[in-house]
């Protein structure tokens, strides 16, 4: 199948400039794929953890703007299945300069003791735990979060509300290791609630629920909503994942978004193969007819313009795909900020294979017709083409 392999090898940059263009164009667009399909994976192929696979968040049904009341606590905690529960409190607020990207984190207000049962995979001393439960203005935060930030024991952090307004004075008393709260901050509801007005003392952004097995989410989740289904702030119950996927569908159908990029990239990638095929065929017309003279089969002909294509593309796939490592890199230390759940996308094994499988096909395919009409052009009409 490869006899003429070292032949279509040396074709393929025949036309050093031509050949280096379709490469670089299709890198980049296998490149933007290779994004695509990383981020796809990050945010709805990504492995869940044992902790967060008994894990589920109660929001309130219209949208997470919509606050919950305190009160509701009490009801879930009765609820069969559900082993612990805490409050959870988005703070939005200003970090010494808000301008600055690397000074956005996620914080919120929690229970502590409760806080702590839920998160069954938070790795952190036990002094640090305790110092936590017991100091109202004590908070802990995530190890790569400190690295970030270069906090440590002891420092102070002051956050300014802008949703709540008042500004927080907190202590770091705890540096925690946990694979689902990455860059972010925990401090003690209590805190938080002494400074608000009466009126929005008992309001709760979202509950979070610990069961005891990832079998009874179905079961607990539509006991909780029924719960509250005809009252005046009726709730939704999903698993922690599920909520986490939620923020990524602010901005639309995301799985539309990138299915439709990547059939563009992919349209695109098939008309710059399928041109320049056309166009290198087109200038070797009488070469086809001396090779034919030669000995040279249609199947041979067919097969060394395939090959040829097959270089080009998956010369071009590989540098697209170590572009997109790079560019990863960069998304990594932006995007990873605001959506945790690309914090370790990475180009994976078979995303790149897919991406390379992808350029091969595509290459094949849009060489296939100028291929299969050059086998079959006889040896007069190739030695008369004057094209």
């Amino acid at each position: 199948m490869f006899r003429y392999l070292p032949l279509a090898m040396k074709n393929s940059i025949r036309n050093r400039r031509r050949s280096l263009l379709t490469i670089g164009s299709m890198a980049v667009s296998l490149c933007l794929l290779g994004v695509l399909f990383a981020m796809y994976a990050g945010l709805f192929l990504h492995d869940v953890t044992p902790g967060s696979a008994l894990r589920m968040v109660v929001r309130h049904k219209v949208s997470l703007a919509q606050s919950l009341p305190y009160a509701y606590e009490a009801k879930i905690r009765q609820v069969p299945g559900v082993k612990e529960i805490s409050t959870w409190n988005w703070f939005q607020g200003a970090y010494k300069d808000q301008r600055e990207p690397k000074n956005f984190f996620a914080r919120f207000a929690v229970e502590p003791r409760a806080f702590l049962t839920i998160r069954t995979q938070m790795d952190m001393p036990e002094d640090q735990r305790k110092a936590f439960i017991n100091e109202r203005t004590a908070c802990v935060v995530a190890k790569d979060l400190a690295e970030r930030l270069r906090l440590k024991l002891g420092d102070r952090i002051q956050i300014i509300g802008d949703i709540y307004p008042v500004t927080l004075e907190l202590t770091v008393r705890g540096i925690f290791d946990d694979p689902d709260a990455i860059n972010t901050l925990f401090f003690n509801r209590e805190y938080l609630r002494d400074m608000l007005s009466p009126g929005r003392q008992d309001q709760v952004g979202t509950f979070a629920v610990l069961v005891a097995s990832p079998d009874e989410i179905p079961g607990v989740s539509s006991a909780i909503d029924n719960l509250f289904d005809n009252s005046p702030q009726p709730t939704k119950t999903e698993s922690e994942q599920q909520f986490a996927q939620t923020f990524a569908s602010f901005i639309g159908n995301i799985k539309m978004f990138l299915f439709s990029i990547c059939a563009a990239v992919t349209f695109t990638i098939l008309l710059v193969s399928g041109n320049t095929m056309a166009m290198s065929v087109r200038e070797r017309i009488k070469e086809v007819g001396v090779l034919k003279t030669l000995g040279y089969t249609s199947q041979g002909i067919l097969s060394i313009v395939l090959e040829e294509a097959a270089v080009i593309s998956l010369i071009g796939g590989a540098v697209g795909i170590l572009l997109a490592e790079l560019l990863i890199l960069f998304v990594r230390k932006t995007v990873a900020l605001y959506q945790p759940a690309l914090h370790d996308m990475a180009i994976s094994i078979p995303v790149g294979l897919i991406c390379v499988g992808l350029a091969l096909v595509i290459g094949l395919a849009s060489s296939f017709v100028p291929a299969w009409n050059a086998a079959r052009t006889n040896i007069l009409d190739s030695l008369r083409y004057s094209g």
